[in-house]
């Protein structure tokens, strides 16, 4: 079993980390919030002050943070990650940002003598909890294989797409179709509801149809049971919206659906709904058609 330690315990971070200690992997953790992490200190996870404390501990150090900011912040300074490295480490960050930003990492990690994977995900909470995510990883084979058992027990379904930057290029690519899929399926809801047919049944019909995605299965019912807890909330998906819009820019790939679900985001953070899961695009667009919630 291998020395792990995990940056950034939030809703996804602190299950992922959590199925390393019952994968029966060491584990030492950093959250800027240290309350965040009582469970998990419960449970048997070390703490450590910092994130330099963590890279310095651990064999395979693991990141999962909200943007590239964030990245930044417990990559950079005399306290980062980067500082804690040593030859032969390997350091997998799993947060969505910047395809450049992780590239320009990587390449700091190189310095150090250790090695840099970007490993983002593709599922909830749920899929998570049930070991169903699905890991992409970018970076060198060798290093891949040598960090596979790890990821393999934070989910099962992990696919080297290639160097350094591409997974995260990968995940903004599959991202913006979770959005996009959302508020179609937010506007088929809507319509079949005005047309008289009750929101419950339309939701049933759809979610047994062929357009239910695995995302539609377990988001769609959203729409008649908005969670408490955010399982991905309104600015996380703009920011992964607003990637792929600039990627589209750079690459010359029109993404008009995304545009336009972008500018529906904008309109829900406007609303007061920031905080909301994504799925709050029901809720926005019932709005817009005068149906009431």
């Amino acid at each position: 079993m291998a020395t792990v330690g995990f940056v950034g315990l939030g809703v996804m971070g602190s299950r992922m980390a959590k199925r390393l200690l019952d994968a029966g992997h060491e584990v030492t953790g950093y959250n800027r919030t240290k309350s965040k992490a009582q469970r998990l200190l419960e449970v048997g996870m070390k703490w450590a002050e910092t994130p330099r404390t963590v890279a310095s501990v651990a064999e395979i150090i693991l990141s999962m943070v909200t943007n590239t900011a964030a990245l930044q912040a417990v990559t950079e300074g005399s306290e980062g990650i980067l500082v804690g490295l040593a030859p032969g480490k390997i350091y997998i960050d799993m947060s969505t940002v910047s395809p450049a930003a992780s590239r320009e990492i990587a390449a700091k990690v190189e310095q150090r003598g250790a090695k840099m994977l970007d490993a983002p995900v593709s599922g909830s909470v749920i899929t998570l909890e049930e070991g169903k995510l699905s890991i992409m990883v970018g970076g060198d084979k060798a290093v891949f294989d040598r960090a596979l058992p790890v990821l393999q027990a934070i989910g099962p379904k992990v696919t080297h797409v290639g160097a350094n930057g591409l997974a995260v290029s990968m995940k903004i690519a599959t991202n913006l179709s979770l959005a996009v899929q959302m508020l179609a399926f937010s506007e088929g809801v809507l319509l079949a509801e005005k047309s008289g047919i009750a929101r419950t049944t339309a939701v049933q019909v759809l979610l047994n149809s062929v357009i239910a995605s695995p995302m539609i299965k377990y988001r769609g019912p959203f729409v008649l049971n908005m969670p408490e807890e955010a399982w991905f909330d309104v600015n996380m998906m703009q920011k992964d919206l607003l990637l792929a819009l600039e990627m589209g820019r750079e690459l010359d790939v029109p993404l008009p659906t995304t545009a336009i679900t972008n500018e529906i985001l904008t309109a829900a953070r406007a609303m007061g709904l920031a905080e909301k899961d994504f799925a709050i695009l029901f809720r926005v667009l019932a709005q817009m058609a005068g149906v009431k919630k």
